[in-house]
């Protein structure tokens, strides 16, 4: 007989896998109707929608217990001590080491697996919303991502908001491909986390744009919780107002504020919702159904398809902001790193063999 937690956690997940297919494909209460594009084909599915394991439903109701007094209090630059804490906390792997390095002019740490090959790596761009995280915080994981792939990763230290103003961020990211190239590394993935999901993806629009030439192929991008427009326009930052246990739009807008300055948030290197799409290399996007962020990744990826871009959306129910730090704890969070590994694995390997 199920507990009456698995109850509980069939019923909630009934209910959100019926709202979350509703709307991808109606338009609701002002959403924007999720579309597969007739260039992708019936046989690539987009979005695939994760249901909520019954033993995770009680560890994000103690998350959202946890947070639910900062919610919304605007953080200064005086708790990167305590983000880093947290980043820090994630469940370390004993298979990875770490070596500090300079890549491009940037400061920064390798994450070296047991077995990581000299022509491929990958580079992470760490979250924070632009103000906070550092690559020592980071380490344990991208760790559980490089231990997957099989792949060294580098995670740069960019520039920080409000000290160095965009676009100092996306040159750091710039930058630290382009060492990534002169160390003879021929094979780059980028991966990264929510404002560090950004500059990935606007770091491949650049790459892909043809305006530079870097000599290192981009074979994909995999990110998480990726913030794709500036504007703050998505309208889950209303329908997600209250499943949100982090953020709400004006803590946010603050953040934002502190990074744009006085730039236009339309700005395609600052939204890469905005920037050229066609071209990309493939796209994976993760993100938790219960994040003002959620239709920052639907959007994308509905553009991202319209372009003809291989791109997929994985949205899972139940899941907050940043939910893979919880490795270890949420089972959501192991296989969402397993798919972003086996997905940059085979991408590595693809190109390897080209």
């Amino acid at each position: 007989m199920p507990t009456a937690n698995e109850l509980a956690g069939a019923r909630y997940q009934g209910r959100k896998i019926a709202e979350v297919a509703n709307k991808l494909q109606t338009r609701n209460e002002g959403e924007p109707e999720m579309q597969k594009p007739a260039s992708i084909g019936a046989k690539e599915n987009v979005v695939e929608v994760h249901p909520l394991d019954p033993d995770d439903a009680p560890i994000t109701a103690a998350i959202r217990a946890m947070s639910s007094a900062a919610k919304g209090v605007p953080p200064g630059i005086e708790g990167r001590g305590q983000f880093d804490a947290l980043m820090e906390s994630v469940l370390p792997r004993d298979d990875v080491t770490f070596e500090a390095d300079t890549i491009g002019g940037i400061q920064g740490l390798w994450v070296l697996p047991r077995q990581g090959r000299s022509e491929e790596a990958i580079l992470h761009l760490h979250g924070g919303w632009f103000n906070f995280g550092s690559a020592d915080a980071y380490r344990n994981l991208v760790g559980h991502i490089a231990a997957r792939v099989g792949a060294r990763a580098f995670i740069p230290n960019y520039r920080l908001a409000p000290e160095h103003l965009f676009p100092a961020a996306t040159e750091d990211a710039l930058a630290s491909y382009e060492g990534l190239a002169k160390r003879n590394v021929h094979r780059v993935a980028l991966t990264g986390d929510s404002a560090g999901g950004n500059l990935a993806l606007g770091l491949a629009s650049r790459i892909t744009s043809g305006d530079i030439s870097i000599g290192a192929a981009l074979v994909g991008v995999a990110v998480m919780s990726p913030v794709t427009d500036l504007t703050l326009s998505s309208p889950t930052y209303n329908t997600r107002a209250d499943a949100d246990p982090f953020f709400t739009r004006p803590q946010v807008a603050g953040l934002v504020r502190s990074y744009l300055g006085n730039t236009d948030p339309t700005n395609p290197l600052a939204s890469p919702l905005h920037g050229r799409l066609a071209g990309m290399p493939p796209v994976r996007i993760h993100v938790g159904d219960d994040e003002i962020l959620l239709d920052d990744s639907r959007r994308y990826v509905d553009r991202a398809v319209g372009e003809g871009v291989d791109a997929k959306l994985d949205v899972w129910i139940g899941m907050p902001h940043g939910f893979v730090v919880s490795v270890g704890k949420l089972k959501a969070s192991s296989l969402s790193l397993d798919a972003v590994g086996a997905f940059l694995t085979e991408r590595l390997q693809a190109h390897a063999n080209s």
